[in-house]
């Protein structure tokens, strides 16, 4: 085992790459993969697209909008990345010609990969795949329109949507605003299955589920601790304000069993003289705990924080609730139960501790590391602990942001897309429709997916998303939503999902325009609580496309007429940014930004004074219980003695060229993985199995095993190991955090063989 140092170090212990890996991350090969881009063929497209006022396809950090499609919320140029071409350049390809579908079998589609099936093209026109038949068929709207509208007249607690972040508000209001109508509360959204938790707790703590910093806000901090997330590869931009906040003196506590390269190093296009080549330092401490033990590292910075005397009593005292027993958990527990726990030493937690506690104005920022855990919603209490009781939220410069993952699936949550409506919106849309909103209580995404396969659902539309390849266990997803009799998908481009995701009778795939195609204004959000305004757009897709705004207009007047709403009407955005501004709250300026322009951050939401959106106006904290982490013997997986193996603790992850389950390239040079059927694993694990690096293995979990799987060496904590997600989820079920619904994909326990 490699020796724990006496003190952080920028590079963690478990730092051995391999061949393949580079230095750094970003980089020239970040600005090879523009320039062989916009200088090719689709180039002038591509940078018509760029330029274009709208929000940007891939993460939540929000470009664009009406300052132009380079301009963050700041106003600050020069503020795309790699991800956004590749999300574009995905999205301007042509699109699928009629005769695709007569020539090729369901079970010919069925074998295509990820990447294979996104490069198929853009869909262009509708098709039905119905029961007993083989192939895809085109179908007429009319035809379209009158299934749905027979499916959707089943009882209300068996129709179901699920929705991603690649569309709009206005979308999203609309299918929750129709669900609801229908009496049913089944609104699942791909948020259930990543950033719940983080909702939940910093609900029940803050009295706002979001980020409480603004972009402007974390330009003050002087430290950020980044807890669970690959920004470097998920969300580039922010690696500017990191870039920046050490230009300017500031630290960064990287908190991640793997050591990721662009964490420690990366060098940024936006600053071509003094990043770009040469790299930026990132990391000034980077720990690697074991993975699900979190709460453990955080009581044990909250230990260290009264110990060293950096605990701000007169804060908690004045503008928290509880505090006195979250102070008392850190003190009684023991620093070996903290230690051996974490895997963190002593001295390791007593410097980082003492770099927040000396630092004026702390930034905590998390990702799915943190909550794609079976005690997440404490995860993230627990950071938000650690932030109270430093006196780090509610002044500038400081506070908790969860960093999301899709460009729009915070603002699918504001709209009502959620299972836990805020009871002010259930009362506006009360009074909007004119009766009371069902109160039996509606599936998330894995409820959804239990109900389906105990046959208790017979409609589901999907607004965007790939719920059959984001879901645990694959077989059982596949078995589930073929009990539903009709599914309806609303997609710009093929996903496993439309080939694997089948339903019981009907599959109806729906073509819809882009972000930067859709004939209306519409609007998004970012992770940072601000709205952007985009412009309308034309598509350069030769078919039959529609927007989700009209499709979903058009289907619930054709079920309600105008009572009590003018359903048609609502194909009208700017309309429906009036109901908006009537019945969500923070979100009044939507009524008139049509005629000022102006986009706004959400009110009630960023936090710079120590007055909380909750009944006291004071921070709720909760004591969080250190998780009992353990791992079967091999034994358990029922392999043969003969076998020899070693079981890991499995981490799921997105590829560098990867948008959530969206494959762009097969790769991934940052781990020097050449492939997608490939293990990240520490040598020592690797060695106790006598595995060679490159060996062929089998990695099996509590679902299934997946063949041929190549041993990778790589920067990742003993004990530990990483695969490619979606494909690794066929192989295991993982548990659930109750309290959120949300899987545990970050450790799941395998056998390696």
């Amino acid at each position: 085992m490699e020796p724990t140092p006496s003190a952080p170090q920028p590079i963690p212990p478990f730092h051995e790459t391999n061949d393949a890996t580079p230095d750094k991350g970003g980089g020239l090969p970040a600005v090879q993969y523009w320039a062989e881009h916009t200088l090719s063929p689709e180039g002038p497209k591509l940078w018509q697209t760029l330029l274009h006022k709208s929000a940007c396809l891939s993460c939540a950090w929000g470009t664009g909008g009406q300052q132009g499609g380079f301009t963050n919320e700041l106003g600050e140029k020069l503020q795309r990345c790699m991800k956004s071409v590749e999300s574009i350049s995905a999205e301007l390809q042509p699109g699928i010609v009629p005769q695709f579908f007569e020539q090729h079998t369901l079970a010919e589609l069925q074998q295509l990969t990820s990447l294979e099936a996104d490069r198929l093209g853009r869909w262009s026109f509708p098709v039905i795949l119905r029961a007993g038949k083989s192939h895809y068929e085109r179908i007429a709207w009319e035809d379209v329109y009158q299934i749905a509208e027979t499916a959707f007249r089943q009882p209300p607690e068996r129709v179901a949507s699920y929705s991603s972040g690649r569309s709009s508000n206005e979308a999203a209001y609309l299918l929750q605003l129709m669900i609801r109508a229908l009496g049913s509360n089944n609104l699942a959204d791909c948020s259930d299955l990543c950033h719940a938790p983080s909702t939940v707790g910093l609900k029940q703590i803050f009295g706002t589920g979001t980020s409480t910093v603004s972009l402007e806000s974390l330009k003050q901090a002087d430290c950020v601790v980044l807890t669970g997330s690959n920004a470097s590869y998920n969300h580039p931009r922010l690696m500017n304000e990191l870039i920046q906040l050490r230009d300017r003196g500031g630290k960064v506590i990287i908190i991640n069993p793997v050591m990721e390269v662009g964490l420690v190093k990366f060098g940024s296009p936006a600053f071509p003289i003094k990043s770009l080549l040469a790299g930026s330092d990132i990391s000034s401490v980077y720990l690697q705990p074991i993975p699900g033990s979190d709460v453990a590292l955080f009581v044990g910075l909250q230990k260290s924080l009264l110990e060293q005397g950096f605990a701000n009593r007169d804060f908690l005292q004045a503008s928290t609730e509880n505090w006195q027993a979250v102070v008392e958990q850190a003190q009684t527990t023991s620093w070996d139960s903290i230690t051996q726990t974490c895997g963190i030493s002593y001295e390791e937690i007593t410097v980082t501790a003492r770099m927040i506690g000396t630092s004026n104005a702390v930034v905590f920022a998390w990702a799915m590391g943190i909550t794609q855990q079976e005690n997440s919603v404490d995860n993230v209490r627990s950071i938000a602990n650690t932030a109270l009781l430093s006196g780090n939220v509610g002044k500038p410069g400081a506070g908790v942001m969860p960093i999301r993952g899709h460009s729009n699936v915070q603002g699918f949550g504001s709209m009502g897309v959620t299972v836990r409506l805020k009871k002010e919106i259930q009362d506006a849309l009360e009074k909007l429709l004119g009766h009371s909103l069902s109160r039996v209580p509606g599936y998330d995404a894995r409820a959804l997916i239990e109900a389906a396969d105990s046959g208790n659902v017979d409609t589901l539309i999907c607004v965007g998303g790939n719920l059959y390849a984001a879901n645990p266990d694959l077989t059982q997803a596949k078995r589930a939503l073929g009990r539903i009799k009709t599914i309806i998908y609303l997609a710009t481009k093929p996903n496993l999902g439309h080939f694997h995701g089948l339903a019981a009778e009907n599959t109806i795939v729906i073509p819809v325009f882009n972000r930067f195609e859709t004939p209306h204004k519409t609007t998004v959000e970012s992770g940072n609580n601000f709205v952007r305004l985009n412009d309308e757009g034309k598509t350069h897709v030769k078919g039959d496309l529609i927007s989700e705004v009209e499709f979903l207009t058009e289907l619930a007047y054709r079920l309600f007429g105008t009572s009590p709403l003018d359903w048609r009407k609502l194909q009208d955005t700017q309309y429906v940014r009036q109901l908006i501004a009537q019945t969500i709250p923070g979100f009044e300026k939507m009524a008139t930004i049509d005629a000022t322009q102006e986009e706004f951050t959400i009110g009630g939401r960023i936090i710079t004074e120590p007055k909380f959106p909750t009944p006291s106006g004071k921070a709720q904290m909760f004591a969080t219980p250190l998780p009992q982490l353990s791992l079967p013997e091999p034994a358990a997986f029922g392999i043969p003695e003969s076998a020899k193996g070693v079981v890991v603790a499995l981490m799921t992850g997105r590829s560098y060229s990867q948008h959530n389950t969206v494959v762009y390239k097969e790769g991934d040079r940052y781990r020097g993985m050449p492939h997608r059927n490939c293990i990240l694993m520490n040598r020592q694990d690797a060695q106790k199995a006598n595995f060679q690096e490159h060996q062929r293995v089998t990695v099996q979990g509590d679902a299934g095993k997946m063949e041929n799987v190549e041993v990778i060496f790589g920067a990742v904590r003993e004990g530990a190991a990483l695969m490619f997600y979606p494909e690794v989820n066929a192989i295991f079920k993982a548990r659930i955090e109750k309290r959120s619904g949300t899987p545990a994909y970050k450790r799941v326990p395998v056998v390696v063989f």
